[in-house]
C-alpha cells in the first residue's frame, strides 16, 4: 500500500521531525543541482547528517522521500500561500493565482523536470494531481454548484490532471533547460483554456473571475 502524499506527515518527536526536514531538504537541493532523480541514499544522508537508517525508518526508500520532499515543497510554498493570500484578500484575480503557480515551477525548475522524468515519475504526477484536485475541489463546486462528491473529485482530478500535462509540457519540453522560463507565457496558455470549461465571465480554476 502505497502512502497518503497529499496530506502532511502526523505529529512525531521534534527529532524525528527535524529528521524528516532535513532529509526533504537535502533532497530538493541535490535533486535541483545535479538534474536527477539518480542520487545515492548515502549523498542524501550525507547532506542531511542523518543515517541511512533514519532514511529507511522515515520514507521507506529513496524514491518515497523524493517524492514526499516534492509534495512538501507544494505545500509550503504554493499552496500555503494560496490559500493565506485568499484569506487576506478574498477572491483574487485568476491570473495572479495561474502566476503564482508558474513561477513557482519556473523558480524550482530543475528539481521537478528531474521528477518528472526520473525514477518516481508516475509517483509524482499521482501526488501533484491529489494534491491540485484537492485545492480545486472549492472551486469546481463554485464552478458548477451541488455535485455528487464523487462527482466532485473527479472533476478536480480532470482539472488537476489536464493542468498538470500542460505544466510538464511546459517545463519539460519547452525552452532549453538553460534558458529562464516566462511564468506569464504559461498563466496565459493555462487561461486561455478556461472559458472552454467554464463559460465567459465565470470563475475559473485556481482563482476568481477570469
Amino acid at each position: 500500500m502505497q502512502p497518503d502524499l497529499t496530506a502532511p506527515p502526523r505529529s512525531q518527536d521534534r527529532r524525528a521531525l527535524r529528521s524528516r526536514a532535513a532529509l526533504m531538504a537535502a533532497a530538493v537541493r541535490l535533486v535541483s543541482e545535479r538534474g536527477t532523480t539518480a542520487v545515492p541514499v548515502t549523498d542524501l544522508t550525507e547532506a542531511a547528517d542523518v543515517s541511512r537508517q533514519v532514511l529507511y525508518l522515515q520514507f521507506g526508500d529513496r524514491d518515497v522521500l523524493l517524492v514526499e520532499a516534492a509534495a512538501d515543497l507544494v505545500r509550503r510554498e504554493l499552496l500555503a500561500e494560496a490559500e493565506a493570500k485568499a484569506e487576506d484578500d478574498g477572491d483574487s484575480d485568476a491570473f495572479s493565482g495561474v502566476l503564482a503557480m508558474a513561477r513557482h515551477f519556473a523558480a524550482h525548475r530543475s528539481f521537478y523536470r528531474a521528477m518528472l522524468t526520473g525514477s518516481c515519475a508516475f509517483a509524482m504526477t499521482r501526488t501533484l494531481n491529489g494534491l491540485f484536485g484537492a485545492a480545486n475541489a472549492k472551486t469546481v463546486r463554485e464552478l458548477f454548484g451541488e455535485l455528487d462528491e464523487q462527482v466532485a473529485r473527479d472533476l478536480g482530478a480532470f482539472v488537476a490532471g489536464g493542468t498538470g500535462a500542460v505544466v510538464n509540457d511546459w517545463l519539460i519540453d519547452g525552452a532549453d533547460p538553460l534558458d529562464p522560463l516566462d511564468p506569464e507565457e504559461l498563466a496565459r496558455r493555462l487561461l486561455r483554456l478556461a472559458p472552454v470549461f467554464t463559460g465567459r465571465g465565470r470563475t475559473a480554476p485556481f482563482g476568481g473571475p477570469e
